[in-house]
């Protein structure tokens, strides 16, 4: 069975039931917005959101990470954490399923992350399909990732009174077998599926004003470009915008002692190159001084270097850094500057 179907007066049925399988974490809201947390009651969930605050990230990458213990007379440390929890990710935009293949490419290079792997070994995803556009920020659709591209265990796709469930891992399967209310996908299923998937195709459209390899090339020219210096004089150094971005996984690592000074614990937490002191060394030498510099080198992470290493954007389109930028600083309306300055330079 590749394709399932539930009927919606059942997903309730359902969701009780995966909350008996692992812990469970779901989108519900918080004052106005959205974000994902462990759901103890089925009312609680929410299918259709605007990405959430943080992403699920969050739950495989853990702010504030314990990584080992330690102890100095005498001196030993072992393991923080010997036991990881199986638990399910439930209703994933493609967008932040995106965002986690990427954070597989980085934890999975040598030397591989164990922490990282095995909690991505305990855990489910089971993703959404956007129909219709989160809001204005989005730019998901330039990415190609508005529709699924694997990364899942079961996708839900809505076709009016049901959704269709497509399983893509024995693990998804064995989340909706044996289940009387969960069928096999008749063709009847599949030609509506067809023609959701037809409207989508009207509602979606590039938000760039051109293509992924213009983009490319924009930035393999532009590094000098005025316009990092205006995104520069606009920011803030808040760090916002990779404090929620769920392919940023920068980190530092900070070690507690306890009030004997003789024992601690050593701590991975998330960092931001947008943070003043991020790229200083010895000396108070400083690698990217100014917000121009650090601004400049968020984007070529996402849209150049991340390319040139690993042949993937690491950009997923969900929109978090504008949404989040006390500045106004737009991810969209600044690539679009971009590829029309080599443009214009094209032309001359």
């Amino acid at each position: 069975m590749k394709y399932a179907v539930i009927k919606k007066e059942d997903l309730n049925l359902w969701f009780k039931r995966l909350m008996e399988k692992a812990k469970f974490y779901a989108p519900k809201k918080k004052e106005g917005l959205f974000v994902f947390r462990p759901i103890k009651d089925v009312s609680e969930i929410c299918l259709n959101y605007i990405p959430t605050i943080l992403p699920p990230k969050k739950y495989y990458f853990p702010q504030k990470e314990k990584l080992l213990k330690f102890n100095i007379n005498p001196f030993k440390t072992s393991r923080a954490i010997n036991e990881f929890e199986e638990f399910i990710l439930f209703a994933v935009h493609t967008c932040d399923i995106a965002g986690i293949q990427c954070m597989d490419v980085i934890f999975r290079e040598s030397p591989e992350d164990p922490n990282y792997l095995n909690r991505k070994d305990k855990m489910t995803i089971i993703g959404v399909e956007c129909l219709q556009y989160c809001d204005e920020h989005a730019n998901c659709a330039s990415m190609g990732n508005h529709v699924p591209r694997g990364g899942y265990d079961l996708m839900m796709i809505d076709i009016g009174e049901k959704f269709i469930l497509h399983i893509n891992s024995e693990k998804g399967e064995k989340l909706v077998v044996n289940l009387d209310y969960i069928k096999e996908a008749s063709e009847k299923d599949m030609i509506s599926l067809e023609r959701v998937r037809e409207a989508k195709k009207k509602v979606f459209k590039e938000e760039f004003s051109s293509s992924l390899s213009k983009v490319y090339e924009a930035f393999d020219k532009h590094f000098n470009s005025a316009i990092w210096k205006d995104v520069g004089k606009r920011c803030l150094a808040c760090g916002n915008c990779t404090a929620v971005c769920p392919t940023c996984y920068c980190f530092d690592t900070v070690d507690e002692v306890d009030l004997s000074l003789n024992e601690g614990m050593r701590y991975r937490i998330w960092n931001s190159c947008q943070m003043d002191d991020f790229a200083k060394v010895a000396g108070g030498e400083d690698f990217r001084k100014g917000s121009d510099a650090r601004q400049r080198h968020r984007y070529y992470r996402k849209f150049k270097y991340s390319v040139d290493k690993f042949n993937r954007y690491f950009c997923t389109g969900c929109g978090r850094c504008t949404r989040s930028c006390m500045a106004k600083i737009k991810l969209v309306e600044t690539l679009n500057a971009l590829l029309k300055e080599e443009a214009e330079g094209a032309s001359k």
